[in-house]
């Protein structure tokens, strides 16, 4: 108890110590200056009151007392604020502008009248006090006026009979509500678009205009919509296409060729290609507009966005000319991408005497065959150093792990029997897969993992997406060390070792559902959903009720001379990102999971099938493969058994693991990049499904379970260069489950931290403890 006060006295300590220095930031102020502390508005609706604030300039509200801390402490000199050399950090200190709160009160009014609140006053009133200022802002709004009649003038009578047909539909303007421009602007929008839809290719926003009598009783206003005609003529005219032409050439003069490849399709789609690296049928299948269909902007929009898609081409545009009257011919000016990039990524980790990296390399070749076929070419090396083994650097080489794969993705969906047209939600994909892997641990085990996968990727809505992977090949060779796996035998692990030390066959499918995966990037409210089945052998198995297949010494049905996998594999994530204004976003995260062996693979699950906890980006107090399963402590082990075992013990087939983020940003610019963080707290742990020799107290009971969940919290930064996030995160241990009862709350002992790992290291040697995780790495952690 003594403890935590301390710590809980330490936290007051230093919160207090930040605010005592924010509020002496006016004594770097000028004579005569005064720092707005407050803003406020009152009399209002609560509803308006944040669009409200919106109106006051960000000059007159009050500082981020972090950020000005950050400013005055990189700016400050002999008492006074730089006034050369500014460095541009944090955030200077908003002075006092009676001129900008006279505008900010006529910019509050304004709004006011546009909500309808036509007989509103705004006043406002500063209140200081020594070189403080607290803006009050004081509103009147009087009574909202509302729609008596809304009534509509549209002088082409086609347009009128389109309109009227999708009223109902399109229309959110109806009598007796309250009258709101944002509303008007809104219908108008919605008008242009229908009309844009629907053929009326030189319909313009301006064509649409509003009348508003408010000089009615009863706070109410009559309001009529009225679409004109184009200057001069009689009514609007619907486009239909006629013929198209695309043409492709480099930006670069010199890449092209002096003639172009012409090819013709149909009579009414011409391909021009300057680079003549391109064939025709893979754009046509993604130009929306047909000879003969009417124009329309919706797919006009889709083209575009498909054409991006195909990740071929750096500059997409689509442009018009008139060849009679009412006709459109439609001209694809298309700029290719490099057809050729590579790109190089790395993280780097380090805990508990153990210290690593992994690079990779990414060979991309964005037009294979001529059709935008895309060849990946990825390798991948980690490796994992051991500071408790003795000799030079590379004897200290804990595990290695070397990873290849190949995957060609061509843009469409290549199947054996006839299905309807998939891509107008996505660009739908046929992905071709190779991979192999070379896992090595210091005196321990190897691994080498061959895969083959056959996989379709579609969208049946903007926002869902399927990956399905009907043929997934797999091929896993592992061995243990002979030493170590007589040694486990006489530990009493030989489960462990029958299930480790040979090669497996798998033939499965997988299949994944993903909703929102394209709002990841966006600052709102919204719910991200994965769901993900992997079900392997039970073709086989199906097969072995017909054919006689060898069985081994274990009784394992074998096919090619080793045994099938068998197994059902599914996990789920799901994640709420809630908005909260400018460029702080709150993340709520759970992710379940469970794979279940049975059939011919009834023992333990294999390595690369099996779940772990820790890792930068889940559980990030810990190193991954370092936690759990349930409250299983490593000190059972024999102290070679547990350096040679680390990151196999550690496995299990039920997950459950939760994650809460709150992110927000420090520093505009620095360095080029915006300087971004988040506070975190992660929970979660992995178990096994049986009661396991390797892993006592490893298995998952329901009476139980909760008692076993870890518990780390932590903060980090993110350096946004827009087109990749560097990530620094720090994760501290708070309940760590392999202790019992009250001591699993390891946050207790980090005020006596050496006291603490000294008896952890007697008794687990040569594991080490570590209270905090860090982590590197690139991209967002979910």
């Amino acid at each position: 108890m003594v403890k935590r006060d301390c710590f809980f006295a330490y936290a007051s300590i230093g919160l207090l110590l930040i605010l005592s220095v924010s509020c002496r930031s006016t004594r770097l102020l000028e004579d005569g200056q005064t720092l707005v502390t407050k803003t406020e508005i009152t009399g209002i609706d609560p509803s308006l009151e944040e669009r409200a604030q919106a109106y006051i300039p960000v000059d007159i509200r009050p500082n981020s007392r972090i950020n000005l801390f950050v400013y005055n402490l990189a700016n400050a000199k002999k008492g006074r604020y730089r006034t050369e050399n500014i460095r541009n950090v944090g955030e200077p200190p908003h002075i006092l502008d009676s001129a900008l709160v006279d505008f900010s009160t006529q910019q509050i009014n304004r709004y006011l009248r546009s909500k309808g609140y036509f007989n509103a006053s705004v006043s406002n009133d500063i209140v200081t006090k020594g070189k403080r200022a607290h803006v009050r802002f004081h509103a009147i709004p009087g009574q909202p006026f509302t729609l008596r009649n809304v009534a509509v003038d549209i002088a082409d009578p086609d347009l009128a009979r389109l309109y009227a047909e999708q009223r109902v539909a399109l229309s959110r303007i109806r009598p007796g509500m309250r009258y709101d421009e944002d509303s008007l602007v809104v219908e108008r929008e919605r008008i242009y678009h229908l009309m844009r839809r629907e053929g009326y290719y030189d319909y313009l926003r301006q064509y649409m205009r509003v009348d508003v009598d408010t000089a009615l009783r009863n706070n109410q206003a009559d309001l009529k919509l009225i679409i004109d005609n184009p200057e001069g003529s009689t009514g609007h005219t619907p486009y239909v296409i006629d013929s198209s032409f695309v043409t492709i050439r480099h930006d670069r003069r010199e890449l092209n060729r002096e003639r172009p490849l012409l090819s013709n399709s149909g009579g009414d789609l011409y391909f021009e290609d300057y680079t003549g690296r391109f064939r025709p049928a893979p754009i046509e299948r993604y130009l929306f507009h047909r000879q003969g269909d009417r124009y329309n902007v919706v797919m006009e929009d889709l083209t575009y966005d498909r054409l991006y898609e195909l990740n071929g081409f750096r500059s997409v545009k689509i442009t018009y000319d008139k060849p009679d009257t009412n006709r459109l011919n439609v001209h694809y000016e298309l700029v290719p991408r490099a057809y050729m990039g590579n790109q190089i990524e790395g993280e780097y980790t380090f805990n508990s005497g153990m210290s690593g990296f992994n690079i990779g390399n990414t060979f991309t070749h964005r037009n294979l065959f001529g059709g935008l076929e895309q060849l990946e070419v990825k390798l991948r090396y980690g490796v994992l150093f051991d500071s408790r083994l003795s000799g030079n650097l590379f004897d200290r080489v804990f595990n290695n792990d070397f990873q290849a794969g190949v995957n060609i993705t061509v843009p469409r969906l290549i199947t054996p029997f006839a299905i309807p047209p998939v891509g107008t939600s996505g660009l739908p994909r046929t992905i071709f897969s190779l991979n192999i892997q070379a896992f090595d641990q210091f005196q321990t085990y190897s691994n080498r993992y061959f895969s083959g996968t056959l996989s379709y990727n579609w969208n049946s809505s903007r926002y869902k997406q399927h990956l399905l992977a009907p043929l997934v090949l797999e091929y896993r060779y592992g061995q243990l060390n002979d030493e170590f796996a007589q040694r486990l035998i006489s530990e009493g692990f030989l489960l462990y070792v029958r299930s480790n030390n040979r090669a497996y066959f798998g033939l499965g499918s997988q299949y994944t559902y993903t909703v929102n995966s394209v709002k990841l990037s966006r600052l709102e409210d919204f719910l991200y959903f994965r769901g993900a089945l992997d079900l392997s052998g039970n073709l086989l198995g199906l097969a072995s009720q017909a054919i006689n297949f060898r069985r081994n010494e274990d009784g394992e049905k074998e096919v090619l001379g080793v045994p099938y996998l068998q197994y059902a594999k599914g996990e789920v994530d799901l994640r709420y990102y809630r908005y909260l204004g400018g460029d702080r976003q709150l993340v709520v995260r759970l992710n379940p999971g469970i794979a279940i062996p049975y059939g011919n693979n009834s023992s333990l699950l294999i390595f690369e099938k099996s779940f772990f906890g820790g890792g930068m980006n889940g559980m990030r107090a810990w190193q991954a493969r370092t936690l759990g399963p349930g409250n299983y402590n490593r000190k059972v082990l024999d102290p070679s058994l547990r350096l040679n075992l680390r990151n196999l013990d550690q496995l299990g087939e039920i997950k459950l693991e939760g994650n809460v983020e709150y992110r927000f940003k420090l520093v505009n610019d620095i360095f080029g990049a915006k300087l971004k963080a988040a506070t975190f707290a992660d929970f979660g742990n992995i178990w096994r499904i049986r009661e396991n020799e390797l892993n006592p107290g490893g298995e998952f009971r329901f009476n139980q379970f909760l008692g076993q969940i870890a518990l780390g919290a932590g903060a980090g930064l993110r350096f946004d260069l827009d087109y990749f996030v560097v990530r620094l995160d720090a994760g501290m241990k708070v309940r760590d489950p392999q202790f019992e009862g009250s001591k699993q709350w390891v946050i207790s002992e980090l005020f006596n931290s050496r006291e603490f790992k000294e008896q952890y290291r007697l008794t687990n040697a040569p594991d080490r403890y570590n209270f905090i995780q860090y982590n590197f790495g690139i991209g967002m952690p979910f």
